[in-house]
C-alpha cells in the first residue's frame, strides 16, 4: 500500500466527485474543488452531490472547498476533472499558483475545439512545470453513478513516463478500482474522447429504433474508425482493443447512463440538438468532440464516414436517416 498522499481533485460534477471517493479509500487526503462558491456550501452542508450523484454520501474526511489556490498549493497531486472546453481556462488560473513539482492528472475526455488539442497537450501548452514526465490521463468505461457505489470498474491510467503511470496506478487502485497502466497517452486519451462521438451515433440507432444489428455493425466499425484516426495521430492500434477503447465504446454506447448516447437518442428521436442541449444538466463532451475529430480526420486525410455523417447531423442537420442509407450505400469493401 503507497503511502497516503494529498491530492486536489478540479470539479466537483460526478466523475470528480466519484473520484475523491475511489481516492479517499485509499486513506489520502482529498480536496474537491467546486468553482461554483453556493454549490461548494451546499455540498459542505449535506455531504451528497445532488445534481449529480444523489444519494451518495461524500466523506466528511474529504475537503470540499471553493478556494482554487487551497485546492492546489497545498497538494502534491493535481487531477483536472472539469469539462474539457475550460480545462485551458482552469490551467490559466492554476498556473498562478504554486504548481513546481506537482503531478497533474487528466480525468477530462475531449479535444478541444480550434487547437484540436488533446487534454494532456492543453496542459502542457498552459502550465509550465507541466511537462510529460509529469502528466498522466485516467480513462476507461467508468460512469461515476458506478463508480460513486463501489461497483467494480477497471480503467486504465497513461503517461509516456512510465514509472508515474505506475505510481499512479497504485494510488487509484482499490478492490473496486482497478487500473492498469500503459505508456501509450496519445491511445489512451482519443479512445476516451472519440468513442463519445460513436455513442451519439448508437444513441441515433436508439432514437430510430434501428435494432441490434445496426449497433453492432457501428460499434464495430467505429472502432475501426477510432483506430486509423488515432494511429495516424501516433497512438498505438492495440490501446483501442483496451479498455480505453473497446471497453468504453461498449459502456458508453449501451448504457442509461451515457449522456453523448442520450444526445444521440434524443436526435434520433427527432428532436434539435439546442434543446436537447438545453435540457441537460450535465455536458455530453461528444458533441464538441465531433467537431474537433471531423476536423483532424480531414487534416489528416483518415477515412471517418460515422464521425462524418454525426458531424453533418449535429451542426449541418442532416437527417439521421439519410445518414443511414449513404453509410448503408457506400462503395464496397474490404473488412480492415
Amino acid at each position: 500500500m503507497i503511502n497516503s498522499k494529498k491530492i486536489g481533485i478540479l470539479g466537483a460534477g460526478g466523475w470528480g466527485t466519484a473520484l475523491s471517493i475511489v481516492l479517499h479509500h485509499n486513506k489520502h487526503f482529498v480536496s474537491l474543488w467546486e468553482f461554483d462558491e453556493e454549490i461548494a456550501e451546499k455540498f459542505k452542508a449535506t455531504r451528497e452531490n445532488e445534481r449529480f450523484l444523489p444519494g451518495i454520501k461524500i466523506p466528511l474526511e474529504i475537503n470540499i472547498t471553493n478556494d482554487l489556490e487551497e485546492a492546489v498549493n497545498k497538494n502534491e497531486i493535481i487531477v483536472f476533472a472539469v469539462p474539457s472546453h475550460v480545462v485551458r481556462k482552469v490551467a490559466g488560473k492554476v498556473k498562478e499558483l504554486d504548481v513546481n513539482n506537482k503531478i497533474f492528472v487528466s480525468a477530462v475526455k475531449g479535444i478541444e475545439n480550434k487547437s484540436l488539442y488533446r487534454m494532456s497537450e492543453v496542459l502542457h501548452d498552459v502550465l509550465p512545470d507541466a511537462d510529460y514526465n509529469n502528466i498522466a490521463v485516467i480513462s476507461g468505461p467508468s460512469h461515476a453513478e458506478e463508480v460513486s457505489k463501489k461497483i467494480p470498474t477497471a480503467v486504465t491510467i497513461a503517461s509516456k513516463n512510465s514509472e508515474l503511470a505506475v505510481y499512479l496506478q497504485k494510488i487509484f487502485m482499490t478492490p473496486f478500482f482497478r487500473a492498469y497502466a500503459s505508456e501509450d497517452l496519445i491511445g489512451v486519451e482519443l479512445g476516451g474522447s472519440l468513442k463519445n462521438v460513436i455513442a451519439i451515433a448508437a444513441g441515433i440507432c436508439d432514437g430510430a429504433e434501428l435494432g441490434d444489428n445496426t449497433k453492432a455493425a457501428l460499434l464495430t466499425r467505429g472502432i475501426a474508425e477510432i483506430t486509423r484516426l488515432g494511429a495516424a495521430l501516433g497512438a498505438e492500434p492495440k490501446t483501442f482493443s483496451g479498455l480505453a477503447g473497446i471497453g468504453d465504446l461498449i459502456v458508453t454506447c449501451c448504457s442509461s447512463h451515457s449522456r453523448n448516447r442520450y444526445v444521440g437518442e434524443q436526435i434520433g428521436k427527432g428532436k434539435k440538438l439546442s434543446d436537447v442541449l438545453k435540457s441537460m444538466v450535465m455536458v455530453a463532451e461528444g458533441v464538441k468532440t465531433t467537431e474537433s475529430a471531423y476536423q483532424l480526420a480531414n487534416k489528416h486525410n483518415i477515412e471517418t464516414p460515422i464521425i462524418e455523417k454525426v458531424y453533418s447531423i449535429l451542426f449541418n442537420s442532416e437527417n439521421p436517416k439519410n445518414a443511414v442509407y449513404e453509410l448503408m450505400t457506400r462503395e464496397a469493401k474490404i473488412e480492415d
